[in-house]
C-alpha cells in the first residue's frame, strides 16, 4: 500500500505559560514558568497547593456561540484549533477528507464535578440537562468539527498522558493510508478540579514546594520530588504532503514516524523494557537509525521513576549515542498537562525544528547518578536539528513516540514559503 507523506501546516496552543503558540514558544524558549498557586478552587486542604493554571485565557476570544456553555476542557481545545486552522491558512477544504482526532485523558472532569456537588448538596431535580454532551469524553472533537464543518474521520482517544500523542498518530496514519488528506489533531486537557486534584494529591507524586511554585518541577534533577498538575491544549494540522504542497501551504515539518506500544507490567510504574521497544518502532517506522536523531523532547514529569525509566529507556535504544542527543522537558515549565502534554509538547517540537532552538529543563541543579544524560539544563540552546523524538508515556503502561524531521534535510523536498524563525 502506498504511504503518504504528512506535513505539519498549523499550529495552536494555550498553555499556563502562553495563550497562543508563539507566546507559549517564547516563554518556554526563554525558560519561564507557568506554575503558580492555585486560584481556581481553595486548594489549602491539600499537600500540594500549586498548579500550572492558565489565568490569562478568555472565552470571549472564541469565535462559537456556545463556548461559554462548554467544558473548560472542549474551550481550551476549540482555541488552539482555531489558532491551528487559520495559522494552515486551510480554508476551502473537502470537508468529507477533513477529520478531527483529540486525546484527553479524564474528559469534562469539572462538569462532572460541578454537578456531583449539585446532585449531593440539592437533589437530582438540580442536576443539569447538559450534564452527558458536557462531560463526554468526545465533546472537543465534536466541537471542532461543528465550528470548522469538518465531516471527516473523527474520534477521541484516551491513553491517560499519551493521549495527545497517539491522537496524533492516528491522525498521521488516516492520512498515510488515504482516508484523509487533512486532519485536525491534538491533546486537551483541564484537570485543576478540586475532584481529580484530591485523587493526584491522594497518590502523592505531586510537589509540596508550594512556597516556591516556579522552581517546584525538577526533572531528571537529583532533588526532584514530583509533578505539577496543569491545564491546556495543544492542536495542529496535518496535511498529506502534495496537498499542502499544491496549495502554498508554509510548511513547519514533516511526520515520519509513530511508534507505540504497552508496557504490559503495571498500572501506574513504567517499564523501561517497554518505552526502549516503542523508541525502536518509532525509529524504525520512520526509517531512522539513532545517530540521525538530533535532539529528544522528553517526557520528563519530574517523579523519581519516570525520569530514571525514561533515561535508561533512552540509553537502551540508542546505546552510546544517548550521550550526544541533548533531551529536554517542558514540563518543568509547564507542569504536566496529562492527555494534553504530548500534543502541546509536539508543538515545541515543530517549533524547535523550524527555530533551531532547544528548550531548557529548567530547576535543574543538583545531577541525578540514575539521569546522567544531557538534559539541556536551565538555558535553551541553539542546535541545528534536523530530526528529533518526542517521547510520552502514561499510565496503564502505554508508550507512544512520534519521529519528526525538517523539510529542510535529507530526505525531504524543501517547503515553499519557508517560515521565518519567530522573535
Amino acid at each position: 500500500m502506498q504511504r503518504h507523506r504528512v506535513v505539519v501546516t498549523g499550529l495552536g496552543a494555550v498553555t499556563s505559560v502562553g495563550v497562543g503558540r508563539q507566546a507559549f514558544w517564547n516563554g518556554i524558549a526563554a525558560g519561564r514558568t507557568g506554575v503558580t498557586s492555585i486560584d481556581a478552587f481553595d486548594a489549602a486542604p491539600f499537600r500540594t497547593r500549586i498548579g500550572g493554571e492558565i489565568k490569562d485565557f478568555k472565552v470571549a476570544d472564541i469565535d462559537y456561540p456556545d463556548a461559554y456553555r462548554l467544558d473548560r476542557v472542549c474551550q481550551l481545545a476549540l482555541f488552539a484549533a482555531d489558532e491551528a486552522m487559520a495559522d494552515s491558512g486551510l480554508s476551502d477544504v473537502d470537508e468529507d477528507k477533513t477529520g478531527v482526532v483529540i486525546g484527553t485523558g479524564i474528559g469534562g472532569i469539572n462538569t462532572i464535578d460541578t454537578q456531583q456537588k449539585a446532585l449531593h448538596s440539592k437533589g437530582p431535580r438540580f442536576v443539569s440537562p447538559l450534564t452527558v454532551p458536557l462531560s463526554m469524553f468526545n465533546a472537543a472533537a465534536g466541537h471542532i468539527c461543528i465550528r470548522h464543518k469538518l465531516r471527516g474521520p473523527t474520534f477521541t482517544v484516551s491513553t491517560a498522558c499519551s493521549s495527545g500523542s497517539n491522537a496524533i498518530g492516528e491522525a498521521f496514519r488516516l492520512i498515510q493510508h488515504g482516508y484523509a488528506t487533512s486532519m485536525v489533531t491534538g491533546g486537551t486537557e483541564a484537570p485543576l478540579s478540586y475532584g481529580i486534584f484530591s485523587g493526584w494529591n491522594a497518590l502523592r507524586v505531586m510537589s509540596t514546594r508550594n512556597g516556591n511554585p516556579g522552581e517546584a518541577v525538577r526533572p531528571f534533577a537529583r532533588d526532584r520530588d514530583g509533578l505539577v498538575l496543569s491545564e491546556g491544549a495543544g492542536v495542529v494540522v496535518l496535511e498529506e504532503y502534495e496537498h499542502a504542497r499544491k496549495r502554498g501551504a508554509t510548511i513547519y515539518c514533516e511526520l515520519v514516524g509513530y511508534g507505540f506500544n504497552n508496557d504490559g507490567f503495571h498500572a501506574t510504574r513504567p517499564s523501561a523494557e517497554g518505552q526502549t521497544k516503542a523508541i525502536k518502532r518509532a525509529l524504525e517506522d520512520a526509517e531512522l537509525n539513532v545517530d540521525d536523531i538530533d535532539y529528544i523532547n522528553a517526557h520528563g514529569t519530574a517523579t523519581s521513576a519516570n525520569d530514571s525509566t525514561e533515561t535508561h529507556a533512552v540509553k537502551a535504544a540508542f546505546g552510546d549515542h544517548a550521550y550526544k542527543v541533548p533531551m529536554s522537558s517542558i514540563k518543568s515549565m509547564l507542569g504536566h498537562t496529562m492527555g494534553a502534554a504530548g500534543a502541546i509538547e509536539f508543538v515545541a517540537a515543530c517549533m524547535t525544528l523550524r527555530d533551531g532552538v532547544v528548550p531548557p529543563t529548567i530547576n535543574y541543579h543538583e545531577r541525578d547518578p540514575n539521569c546522567d544524560l544531557d538534559y539541556v539544563p536551565n538555558e535553551a540552546r541553539d542546535v541545528k536539528v534536523k530530526t528529533l523524538l518526542s517521547n510520552t508515556f502514561g499510565f496503564g503502561g502505554c508508550n507512544t513516540i512520534l519521529a519528526m524531521r525538517s523539510m529542510l534535510c535529507k530526505g525531504s523536498a524543501a517547503p515553499p514559503n519557508p517560515r521565518q524563525p519567530g522573535p
